[in-house]
């Protein structure tokens, strides 16, 4: 006959069993944590493996590789600081070579995204301030104050590099504080230390700021140097015009008549010198030869709007 096992004895198997189990799973969660210590260090190290490819590819000049594979090193790991800077550098480094305005801002907006972010991980990089500042720049003068706050931030954080005061001085320019511009153009100036003389470029952007100033004589002398140093036909063109208006604003019509005739003679004909000579002639009351070059100007440039209001088109 068989015999029924008594309820103690019963109760007694099942809490054995669940010890049995328990037991089995502690087991499992121990080799799981051996186990683990290994996979983040295999993982670390192929991390580290890939930031440091990645560093090479920007390091040797090859930002579209640099770029495209940060963008992937992103997707697994959105928030990893050295990624996001490095995507930001390339994408700016990019933006700089593209030919096509519409290829260059999205490399800029790509840049400034990927550093923002970066920023958002680690809040204090003189570096990212700095090439921040000035894809702030390339974006467009409605973005000028953001290119002069992050400068200024990478020059207040120490960060040395030889072109922000020149950044600083345009985008100060682009907000409409001249003063300031100067004061940053000034400093351009003296950036390079005297090993390098200043680019016709610089002197023309400092000329612009003295002019919006009214300090006629200061943006005179700076027009006359671009126009001695430079060798670009456009830059010396756009010196010569401002000049000869800085002449005209100071009462001296035959110099600023010379300056335009010197640019005709440069530059060939020009619809601006035409429409600046009518002008001219126009404050001398010859309104005959005024009218002869506002229909020069018209006939090189069809569109130029105060050529035809002048002739009343």
């Amino acid at each position: 006959m068989f015999r029924k096992r008594s309820i103690p004895a019963h109760r007694a198997g099942f809490r054995r069993k669940r010890i049995f189990k328990k037991a089995i799973f502690v087991a499992m969660i121990l080799v799981l944590l051996s186990l683990l210590p290994a996979f983040f260090i295999e993982r670390r190290g192929q991390n580290i493996n890939e930031r440091r490819m990645l560093r090479e590819l920007f390091e040797s000049g090859s930002f579209e590789k640099s770029f495209e594979q940060s963008r992937e090193m992103l997707e697994r790991n959105p928030l990893d600081f050295i990624t996001l800077k490095i995507h930001g550098f390339s994408a700016y480094q990019l933006a700089l070579a593209q030919i096509n305005s519409f290829d260059t801002l999205y490399f800029i907006d790509e840049s400034i995204w990927a550093l923002r972010r970066a920023l958002l991980v680690r809040g204090n990089s003189p570096q990212i301030f700095y090439v921040l500042g000035k894809a702030y720049y390339y974006k467009g003068q409605g973005y000028a104050d953001l290119a002069v706050k992050y400068l200024e931030k990478a020059r207040a954080a120490g960060f040395n590099a030889s072109d922000i005061p020149e950044y600083l001085g345009l985008a100060y320019a682009a907000l409409g504080d001249y003063r300031s511009s100067v004061a940053a153009f000034s400093l351009a100036l003296t950036a390079g230390g005297n090993s390098q003389a200043p680019s016709d470029v610089l002197l023309l952007s400092i000329a612009r700021s003295y002019l919006s100033l009214q300090e006629f004589d200061k943006a005179r002398s700076y027009l006359v140097h671009t126009i001695d140093i430079s060798r670009d036909v456009r830059t010396k063109t756009v010196a010569r015009l401002l000049l000869g208006n800085v002449l005209i604003q100071t009462g001296d019509l035959y110099g600023a008549e010379a300056e335009f005739l010197r640019l005709l003679e440069e530059s060939g004909e020009n619809a601006e010198a035409h429409f600046q000579l009518g002008e001219l002639y126009a404050m001398q009351g010859d309104m005959t030869r005024a009218r002869a070059e506002w229909r020069r100007a018209l006939r090189i440039n069809p569109a130029h709007g105060p050529a035809r209001n002048r002739l009343s088109l």
